[in-house]
């Protein structure tokens, strides 16, 4: 429940170039850290998916659109937006917006949370972002406006 609005599934991948001083997760960092996703991994996600009460998935790590992440992400975020159009599909990522705005997979994204962990704007108060200055943003409202819409908690 802390990694987006309502029950979610959370996938976290291994891979992160950010490195942020005091990250909740640096087990994540190393790309060939974690365990392989296979289709068994795939089949799990989505027998949660079909259950009623998740409100939809989170991509979180590590870095999801870390370039040993970014195609496989891509592919299964297209794919669950297919499977399941009524749940919602969060990001996070140590990118800004304006660094990924045009990458595939932010059509499928419905709020994308953007901006490297900074320690010292931590703020354990905030919705859904650790630091002050990270975005949790309306993907398909920012789209729409051209201008980036933060999502309304």
């Amino acid at each position: 429940m802390l990694n987006g609005d309502g029950l979610r599934v959370v996938l976290w991948v291994a891979g992160c170039s950010h490195c942020c001083r005091e990250c909740h997760n640096p087990v994540t960092w190393d790309v060939n850290g974690g365990l392989p996703f296979t289709v068994e991994e795939k089949q799990e996600i989505f027998r949660e998916l079909n259950k009623d009460y998740i409100s939809g998935i989170t991509f979180s790590g590590g870095d999801p659109l870390h370039s040993a992440n970014i195609m496989d992400v891509t592919e299964l975020a297209k794919e669950i937006r297919e499977k399941y159009p009524k749940k919602t599909i969060w990001l996070y990522t140590g990118a800004l917006w304006e660094e990924v705005c045009k990458e595939e997979i932010v059509r499928y994204l419905d709020v994308l949370v953007d901006g490297e962990f900074e320690a010292d704007k931590k703020d354990v108060t905030l919705h859904w972002k650790g630091s002050s200055n990270q975005r949790v943003i309306d993907v398909p409202a920012t789209l729409k406006a051209g201008d980036v819409v933060l999502y309304a908690e």
